[in-house]
Parts: structure tokens; sequence; C-alpha cells
């Protein structure tokens, strides 16, 4: 167990919290985080792409033009990937890009996100994380705290300061079970607040 600072927003010391080494200290494997990461973004695929086959293209019935005398190749439907308009074969059809990943490498790769954020002094941890609910007021808070970039994770949803963050595009903020390794190696720092540390340890080992 590490102990660390807990600050307020203008980085002053304000206590001290104790950070599992088996969450924030562990060896960081750059194949787990690459499956976890592989794993998520396939499961964010919507996969609605779509061409048409002979069965949804317009036109058919009649044959297009008569089967001799014409010099083309003969024909018995405009349907035909041949012609012009025609259907597209073996074009994408809507599909399910998830897949399923074992439950201890989810957890693993959380554990390893956060290790090497925590290694490399890119997580910090705040005492409260309050807002008059005004974004302006929030990105200025945000960068004199010196982040340019951050995924902010609270304890529980405070509304006014969800509502500050929700139009910073530099900025993510969401409670413990929002928690993914691909946001956490996006945005490259993570404020975490005292609350939400053992929440944090438990969803990261159970």
């Amino acid at each position: 167990m590490a102990n660390v600072e807990v600050l307020d927003w203008k980085k002053k010391k304000v206590s001290d919290v104790e950070l599992s080494d088996q969450v924030f200290a562990c060896d960081v494997k750059k194949n787990v985080l690459h499956d976890v990461v592989k794993w998520q973004l396939a499961s964010r695929r919507q996969g609605t792409h779509k061409t048409k086959t002979r069965a949804f293209v317009s036109g058919g019935g009649r044959k297009p033009f008569k089967q001799k005398g014409t010099g083309n190749a003969r024909q018995g439907t405009n349907r035909s990937p041949l012609m012009p308009g025609g259907a597209i074969l073996f074009g994408p059809q809507p599909r399910d890009y998830s897949y399923a990943l074992p439950k201890k490498l989810k957890r693993a790769g959380l554990r390893m996100a956060l290790s090497y954020l925590n290694k490399n002094g890119k997580l910090s941890i705040v005492d409260a994380m309050n807002s008059e609910g005004k974004t302006g007021e929030l990105d200025s808070r945000l960068k004199a705290f010196g982040v340019q970039k951050a995924v902010l994770i609270d304890g529980s949803v405070n509304e006014k300061f969800k509502q500050a963050a929700k139009n910073l595009k530099s900025y993510k903020y969401f409670p413990v079970e929002g928690l993914n390794v691909y946001d956490l190696l996006k945005f490259d720092h993570v404020i975490l607040t005292k609350d939400s540390i053992d929440s944090v340890t438990q969803r990261c080992l159970n």
C-alpha cells in the first residue's frame, strides 16, 4: 500500500489516502491493454453497413434485351451485378462485431491502465468534484490544475459537475461504473475523488 496526497483544486494537500499495489502498482503488459482496447472498439461498432443484393435491387422481371443479335453478352435480368445499377455481390451486410472477453482480462486491463498512469505521474486524487454547473469555470479550473485533458472519476454523479463537463471535449466525467481502459489511455490522465478509491479498487479486483 502506498500513501498518496489528496489535493484540492488549487493543488494544495488536504490529506493522504492509501492506494492498493494490486490495482495501482501492478506490472503493465501492452498485449493485455491492446486486447481490451480492441474488444472495446469492436463492441462500439454499429455494423449497420449494407449493400444491395439481387433481392433488394429494384427492377428485374422482363429480360433487358433479346437473347441474340445485339452483340452484347446475354442477360436475363437488369438486377445482375454485371449490369449498371445492378446488385453488388459479396458486399458488407449488417453484422454484430462484438465478442466475449474474459472478465479476468477486463479487470486486468483496468488495473494495468491505472498502474501505467500512476507510474508516469498521470494520476491525481482530489477531495471532491463540485461545480456551479458552468462550463467555462470548470474548464479554467482544470487547466489551472495542470491537465489539458483527463478522465474525471467520481464516487457518485454530481449533476452540476456533469452538466459543466458535458461540453468539454478534452475531459470526460463519469462515475466508477463508467471506468474503462480505452478512455484512460486516450485521455492519458485520470483524476479520482477520494471517495471513489474503494469502489475503483473493488471493481478492479472482484
